[in-house]
């Protein structure tokens, strides 16, 4: 079992921890949804107060400014990332590991597709000022996961050892990133009934299974 561990930022006034935890959800939910439906650029602080049913004044006793109240959203979608991983028992076969990762990131879709919508928002290079602050600890949560199922797949000569660790953690992420983005967005859900067809796009089960086949092929001995 793997134990993700990284460095939790944070973004708001010390006024917002004296708040009640009810409060605090009215006010991020309301973040989150006027983020994921407006996008960053879309979205103000009137707004989300005025969704949240509190002042103004009350929200920027909260935030410094709308930047840090989107990154303390994304900070909320990098929490629920490690819950859906942590306990991912890198001791396992390492197909056996790719697919339920591959399955726990179409469930976050499903389950989060506001969250979804923010994370592919702040991948944006139009949100790349926001993004440097917390991209590592972003990609850290699942890089160090991979590598380690990588490292001790070799070690258990389930796959080729000459396979660059960082290259093919690099393309699993890409592959699951990009899985996870077609059933949030509407442009990446028409993007993947293009290349699929009706024979895939509506079963999840085989398009897991072709993309482990492929996987497999490449990286065993």
């Amino acid at each position: 079992m793997t134990e993700i561990k990284t460095e939790q930022k944070k973004f708001y006034k010390d006024r917002f921890d004296v708040i009640s935890e009810e409060k605090r959800e009215q006010v991020l939910t309301a973040a989150i949804e006027e983020f994921a439906k407006n996008g960053f650029n879309g979205t103000s602080i009137n707004k989300v107060a005025k969704r949240a049913k509190i002042s103004i004044g009350a929200m920027y006793s909260y935030f410094e400014s709308k930047d840090d109240l989107f990154l303390t959203v994304v900070e909320r979608l990098f929490s629920v990332l490690e819950l859906a991983i942590k306990d991912v028992d890198v001791d396992r076969d390492i197909f056996e590991i790719i697919e339920a990762l591959f399955y726990r990131a179409h469930d976050y879709a499903v389950s989060y597709p506001e969250m979804n919508q923010i994370y592919l928002d702040f991948s944006t290079q139009s949100l790349s000022n926001l993004s440097g602050k917390v991209s590592k600890r972003l990609e850290s949560i699942s890089m160090d996961l991979y590598q380690n199922v990588i490292e001790n797949a070799k070690a258990k000569r389930e796959m080729d050892p000459s396979i660059d660790t960082g290259m093919f953690s690099f393309l699993v992420d890409n592959l699951i990133m990009m899985y996870q983005f077609s059933f949030t967005s509407e442009y990446y859900k028409q993007r993947m009934k293009l290349f699929l067809g009706d024979r895939l796009y509506e079963n999840e089960k085989k398009q897991i299974n072709e993309i482990l086949k492929i996987l497999r092929k490449a990286i065993q001995l």
